[in-house]
């Protein structure tokens, strides 16, 4: 689908027109843009307007990083956006000059619908052209970061209050899955923001001061969500490596308990073992009180091994427990 946009040169603002009326002259400057159109309708980028192939092959394929190219008359960018559902890009071509701007989408893009609300809700902002078209366009798409980089963030926040060893294991999956989610906007954010610094420092755009301020603005908000991923990228690492401590602090208590429990039943065990032996020479089967004796001396070994290892200290685990 097809839509078209422009301002004519007595200053009325005119939708769904003709793209042949594109050559008559009459507007100001126009947007074209191209939403999830047919294969007839992507020919047009060749013989409609003759951008440059190599433009052209980049709109029409994927896979395409953030990026500004610079033509004769015109330049040519790619911008990011993130489905909210899977955080996967999805790539937006932009086609602009002081004249035109020509949009290319393989997908809806609702921050378009917004563009061209403000631009027929405000009057006084038409002669801002294509400029106020592109600034409005990244802006929009950059805000829509921020819910979902702030709903991670609540999310980090309520599993860290929650977090002990005890129950770390179905909450850890869930930070595991979090710290996925921010490595899929990183991907997204860092190199929009690097286009948008680009794009503060080229000389080739012309930008005046003021235009400068917006796109600045726009930069500001990039580099405040790259510190709040990396922030929370941050957390979840640290988080980790408390779950990994706490799993092996308790890990070590069990197997000094196993190892205590072990340690105490080796000389009961040598006791049972010799008197199990059942030889016809051993005094001590036909002692009267043998048995009570031997009972009596394990329960001795047992108290007195338990006093050295409190002694020691070796006992102090278990008051966590």
């Amino acid at each position: 689908m097809i839509y078209t946009l422009g301002l004519t040169k007595d200053q009325q603002l005119v939708e769904n027109f003709p793209l042949e009326h594109i050559k008559e002259d009459r507007f100001d400057w126009f947007w074209v843009d191209f939403s999830e159109p047919t294969a007839k309708e992507n020919l047009l980028l060749h013989t409609f307007f003759q951008f440059h192939p190599l433009a052209v092959e980049d709109a029409l394929m994927r896979l395409q990083r953030p990026k500004i190219d610079y033509y004769d008359d015109y330049y040519f960018t790619v911008v990011h956006k993130l489905n909210p559902k899977e955080l996967t890009s999805e790539e937006i071509s932009l086609f602009i000059s002081s004249k035109f701007v020509v949009s290319y989408h393989q997908f809806p893009v609702h921050e378009f619908e917004i563009v061209k609300r403000e631009l027929e809700s405000h009057p006084n902002r038409w002669d801002r052209g294509t400029f106020f078209i592109m600034y409005q366009t990244i802006d929009k798409i950059v805000d829509e970061f921020f819910p979902l980089v702030f709903t991670i963030e609540d999310r980090l926040n309520t599993i860290e209050d929650q977090l002990d060893y005890k129950n770390s294991v179905d909450l850890m999956n869930d930070v595991f899955d979090l710290r996925n989610d921010l490595l899929h906007i990183r991907r997204t954010v860092l190199p929009m923001r690097d286009l948008l610094y680009r794009i503060l420092n080229s000389n080739r755009l012309n930008l005046t001061q003021k235009e400068k301020a917006y796109f600045s603005d726009v930069h500001d908000h990039l580099v405040k969500l790259t510190e709040m991923v990396e922030s929370n990228r941050e957390l979840t690492a640290d988080m980790r490596d408390s779950h990994m401590s706490m799993n092996a602090i308790r890990m070590n208590n069990i197997m000094m308990t196993l190892t205590i429990v072990s340690t105490i039943f080796i000389p009961l065990t040598f006791i049972a073992g010799v008197y199990g032996m059942n030889f016809v020479n051993m005094p001590e089967l036909n002692w009267h009180y043998g048995y009570y004796f031997t009972l009596g001396l394990m329960v001795f070994i047992v108290f007195a091994m338990l006093m050295l290892f409190k002694k020691r200290g070796w006992l102090g685990f278990f008051k966590d427990d």
